[in-house]
């Protein structure tokens, strides 16, 4: 669990630090959107090629050279002075963690024999990375105000010595010769994320229309490229198939939407709190404490919930406290009380745990004993995907807000320089400002809060749109899983189930 809560901690605890990382390194707003988000779509495109790896060389091994890798890198980024090489150690960041993650869920499968204690086992694994999103910007908040930017990385080089110390102590070592690697699949996967991802943000930024409409193309022909040789393949990287299976196709579909609509407004709330709110880092992450202990208790409960109320129900409930939540971003403004803007996000944050708790077993227990580990990479791929998904869509999409309405508002009397800089985000806006005369700084600083809140607010009714789909397929797809506390005494329902 240690690496597992660490990994997905890393994919939001970079949300805090952004404004104070943008002032130092200078990245425009698409290149902070790449930081971001890079590091979750390198993990989530060579997750399962990972995965092959550990069979062949060794799960317990891959972890350990992961762990390792990961740590070297962390204190790399921790020295950068480029957005540029950011980006890239971030990339080689999500390498690593792929390493390490698909080892853990796998080696729960070898330790855990029987059926209900891997089930538990799995439901503390989903637990342990409900934990990390949750405590990813509170940590960050925390060793902000006690150091830097810095430290968001380098939190990672002791636990990573520990797992690489640790694992060879208390892991077993799990091979299987037979497995086959087919890294060309993966790297097909992970150009389609990127292609696709780049021609949307690259929308945002209003670069000419060509160039991106051919990145977009280009995304989605090597995906169907990727597609069919997984359908041609005997045994492939990614068992598409399983698609059919109604129950993974819904939990997966359900997950990945209602995860994109939280990690968008998560990362520009967060910025929101600072620049907006004119909060500190750790005012920040403590002002997330509510909502981050809510998303842990809904997680531990979900499970029990499922029980005894069927999982699709459970989750689209969820969900639909999610839209209000939502509703509540598209009416904050500049002047909101810090109070709404808290219960906001205590009202959204813990709506997308009852999916992040479910999914996993939902899909793994949905399939015949011999699919278990293609549905388990299915299923942790796309937990991974989902996040850095919403920060790079929705994100662009309040990126795109922000610069149409701080060019449509911007003040009298600034400076075609100070102006250039402004559209490039409001960190950009607000450094600007401060080399102002006090009348038109405060000016330009006013108007840039004002866009990007209502950037926020763009992002909050995009993604109450998506919540509202997630929790429809929720209750209409899923609703033939029964309560997983019930026996199922009819054959028909399992059969039905795998179908």
């Amino acid at each position: 669990m240690i690496p597992s809560t660490l990994l997905f901690m890393m994919l939001t605890i970079l949300f805090l630090a952004a404004p104070n990382m943008a002032a130092d390194l200078g990245p425009t707003s698409a290149q902070l959107l790449w930081i971001l988000d890079i590091y979750g779509f390198v993990m989530a495109g060579f997750l399962v090629a990972m995965g092959v790896l550990g069979d062949r060389v060794g799960k317990r091994r891959l972890m350990v050279i992961g762990a390792v890798v990961f740590g070297i890198v962390s204190i790399a980024a921790a020295m950068t002075t480029s957005p540029e090489l950011m980006i890239a150690w971030r990339a080689v960041l999500g390498l690593g963690g792929a390493m390490m993650l698909p080892s853990t869920l796998g080696l729960i499968f070898v330790l855990f024999a029987d059926p209900r204690a891997r089930g538990i086992a799995i439901g503390m694994w989903a637990g342990g990375i409900s934990a990390g999103v949750a405590l990813g910007p509170l940590l960050s908040g925390l060793l902000l105000e006690a150091f830097g930017w810095e430290a968001t990385f380098l939190v990672a080089v002791p636990v990573m010595a520990l797992v690489a110390i640790g694992a060879p102590w208390l892991l077993p070592e799990h091979k299987d010769k037979t497995a086959r690697i087919d890294i060309f699949s993966a790297l097909l996967l992970v150009t389609a994320l990127l292609s696709i991802i780049y021609g949307i943000k690259r929308f945002a930024t209003q670069e000419p229309v060509g160039p991106t409409i051919g990145l977009l193309a280009t995304g989605a022909l090597v995906g169907l490229w990727f597609v069919i040789r997984q359908l041609r393949a005997t045994n492939p990287l990614l068992d598409v198939r399983l698609f059919t299976n109604r129950t993974v196709s819904g939990a997966l579909t359900v997950f990945l939407l209602s995860a994109a609509a939280l990690g968008g407004v998560y990362s520009l709330f967060t910025q929101y709190l600072q620049l907006v709110q004119g909060l500190s880092p750790m005012q920040a992450g403590l002002s997330i404490i509510p909502a981050a202990a809510v998303l842990i208790a809904v997680s531990t409960l979900s499970p029990m919930f499922a029980r005894k109320f069927r999982p699709g129900n459970v989750i689209a409930i969820g969900l639909l406290t999610q839209v209000i939540g939502y509703f509540l971003f598209t009416q904050l403004d500049a002047g909101t009380g810090l109070a709404l803007v808290i219960a906001s996000f205590v009202i959204t944050y813990p709506g997308v745990a009852p999916s992040m708790a479910l999914t996993t077993d939902l899909v793994v227990s949905s399939v015949p004993p011999e699919k278990a580990g293609g549905a388990s990479g299915l299923a942790t791929t796309v937990n991974d995907l989902g996040i850095s998904l919403g920060v790079a869509v929705i994100g662009s999409v309040g990126i795109a807000s922000y610069r149409s309405q701080i060019t449509d508002t911007m003040p009298e009397g600034v400076p075609p320089e100070a102006a250039a800089t402004a559209t490039t985000g409001i960190d950009g806006a607000l450094g600007a400002a401060s080399q102002l005369p006090d009348a038109v700084g405060a000016s330009l600083a006013t108007a840039a809060q004002q866009a990007f809140t209502s950037g926020l607010n763009t992002a909050g009714l995009i993604s109450a749109v998506i919540a509202a789909l997630a929790a429809l397929i929720a209750a209409t797809r899923l609703r033939h899983v029964r309560p997983t506390g019930e026996a199922t005494s009819d054959p028909r329902s399992t059969e039905e189930s795998v179908r």
